[in-house]
C-alpha cells in the first residue's frame, strides 16, 4: 500500500512542480517538457533519480523525468555491455516499448475520434 502511495505523492509533486512553472513564469509546456527530460537524463547521469525510482516507481518512471531518466540509464548499460557503440543503441532499446506504445495508441485514438486540424 506504502508504494502507491509513494508513486501517488512523488508523480503528484512533478505534475505540481511543472504546472507552477507554467503558471508562475513565462515557460510553455514544450519549454516545461523539455527542461523535465534534461532534467531526468541528468539527475540519472549523476546517479541522483534511480533512488527516487526505487522509493516512488511508476510515480517517478511515467512523468517526463522518467523518459529521461530511462534514456540515459538505458545508454549507460548497453555502454557497459558493448562498449563505444552502446552510445547509439542504448537509448533507442531502453525507451523503444513507451515510444511505440506512444504512436499506437496515439493512432488508436486518431481513428476512433475526429482529430482536429
Amino acid at each position: 500500500m506504502q508504494e502507491y502511495i509513494m508513486a501517488f505523492v512523488i508523480g503528484g509533486l512533478i505534475c505540481v512542480i511543472g504546472q507552477l512553472l507554467m503558471d508562475l513564469t513565462p515557460f510553455t509546456p514544450a519549454h516545461v517538457l523539455v527542461l523535465f527530460v534534461v532534467l531526468g537524463g541528468v539527475l540519472s547521469g549523476l546517479g541522483l533519480y534511480q533512488p527516487l525510482v526505487d522509493i516512488a516507481g511508476a510515480g517517478a518512471t511515467v512523468p517526463l523525468p522518467g523518459f529521461g531518466h530511462s534514456l540515459v540509464s538505458g545508454t549507460i548499460e548497453e555502454i557497459n555491455k558493448t562498449g563505444f557503440w552502446g552510445i547509439f543503441s542504448g537509448a533507442v532499446k531502453a525507451s523503444a516499448t513507451g515510444i511505440t506504445a506512444a504512436i499506437f495508441f496515439g493512432l488508436a485514438v486518431a481513428l476512433v475520434f475526429n482529430p482536429k486540424g
